[in-house]
């Protein structure tokens, strides 16, 4: 194989790797708690961000083998029941891999309108989940906050996965 082979097909693997290698990013910048007063355990669920992100513009690049990995390691590290972060990314990949076909390529507004919609019912389904699994309803006020704090961080995400597809992984939305 030439060297001219060998570079395209290291640059097709770097490039299949780097949606994956976001959501992990995003999820250890998850967790590290912001100071919220009252509140020890807010974080953004950047993770869930970067799902939606790459199942709605690059679908082709986030597979659900690795979307159900991603959300074990969320669940490792962040300390819920195991299973629930797996089992939220997963819903989400497959109600945007329906959805994606009247998000994908719309103005922004719609875009992040779809993430509001994904983004409560992710976190509440996380919420309840874990209220379930631990047999006792948690204080939801941390589940609220934290849905708010992603919502409104969203733009930015996005933000910075756009330039991290242009710049790496290439700009069509598939």
């Amino acid at each position: 194989m030439n060297p001219a082979g060998i570079a395209a097909q290291l640059e097709r693997a770097t490039r299949g790797i780097v949606p994956a290698a976001t959501v992990l990013l995003l999820v250890l910048v998850s967790m590290l708690p912001l100071p919220v007063a009252g509140l020890s355990n807010v974080m953004p669920a950047f993770g869930l961000m970067a799902v939606y992100y790459w199942v709605v513009l690059r679908p082709d690049l986030l597979p659900r083998t690795v979307v159900f990995g991603l959300g074990l390691v969320t669940d490792a590290l962040s300390g819920l029941p195991f299973g629930i972060h797996a089992l939220v990314y997963l819903l989400v990949h497959a109600a945007m891999l329906d959805q994606r076909r009247f998000i994908a390529g719309r103005p922004f507004w719609l875009f992040w309108g779809g993430f509001v919609l994904v983004a409560t019912a992710a976190t509440a389904g996380t919420w309840l989940l874990a209220s379930l699994l631990r047999g006792a309803i948690l204080a939801p006020t941390a589940t609220l906050v934290t849905t708010l704090l992603t919502i409104a961080i969203f733009p930015l995400a996005t933000f910075l996965l756009l330039r991290v597809q242009r710049g790496l992984v290439g700009a069509d939305v598939r």
